[in-house]
């Protein structure tokens, strides 16, 4: 269960911020925001396998593209077993996760953002509320909905992170990056103890439907 907090923390302290300020990017007035939207999303758009294979390439600690380039710069006292070390391994996963899925996570608050009326801004500009101002004072508040939506399904995606990580360090090494779904098919498939992997799917069943209340309760609207 560590891993999987780590995973809701990867998701709200990196996802969010970078989702929501990508998001911010390509409902701009700035040029080329039609380029920015299709690179943005490509990662989506790739086989959950094919992401885990270029970075378990980029991540190889051998001949690895990181490494190098830390090589190449001088800091090679910052070269890493990055998916073999305790710990660093489930973060690198995390971050891998976060990156793969910012332009999904971005096209959930860009549809909040074009949905607040252009008048808003006009007013606030008038008052003299420009710059980060507007995105404080505005954006934020109005994006609330996305907000919501985006904190269900980071927790409910978090609660049954799998496939990314079994792509890519299989739970290893000795179980230190092992989520909850990873535990789940090694219980069920490899152990055959069907009984306790059943188990394990019905707590993760609870946690979802009460987290997820919760955060509904989090964001409903306060009555006047």
């Amino acid at each position: 269960m560590l891993n999987a907090l780590y995973f809701t923390i990867g998701g709200f302290v990196v996802l969010m911020p970078l989702a929501f300020g990508l998001a911010l990017l390509i409902t701009s007035k700035l040029k080329g925001t039609k380029i920015m939207k299709t690179a943005f999303f490509m990662p989506v758009m790739l086989s959950t396998t094919a992401v885990a294979l270029m970075w378990v390439y980029i991540l190889n600690p051998g001949y690895g593209a990181l490494n190098e380039i830390l090589r190449f710069l001088g800091l090679e006292s910052l070269c890493r077993e990055w998916l073999t070390t305790p710990t660093l391994n489930i973060w690198s996963v995390v971050l891998v996760n976060e990156w793969m899925y910012a332009g999904y996570n971005m096209l959930i608050f860009a549809a909040g953002l074009v949905s607040i009326p252009d008048s808003l801004y006009e007013a606030a500009e008038i008052d003299g509320c420009t710059g980060w101002k507007k995105v404080l004072h505005i954006s934020v508040p109005l994006s609330k909905e996305s907000f919501k939506i985006f904190a269900i399904m980071c927790i409910t995606g978090c609660l049954k992170a799998f496939d990314l990580v079994w792509a890519m360090t299989k739970g290893g090494p000795n179980h230190t990056s092992d989520t909850p779904a990873t535990l789940l098919y090694n219980e069920a498939f490899t152990f055959k103890f069907f009984g306790k992997s059943s188990a394990i799917g019905v707590i993760l069943l609870v946690l979802g439907i009460v987290l997820s209340l919760m955060v509904n309760r989090l964001f409903k609207p306060e009555k006047e």
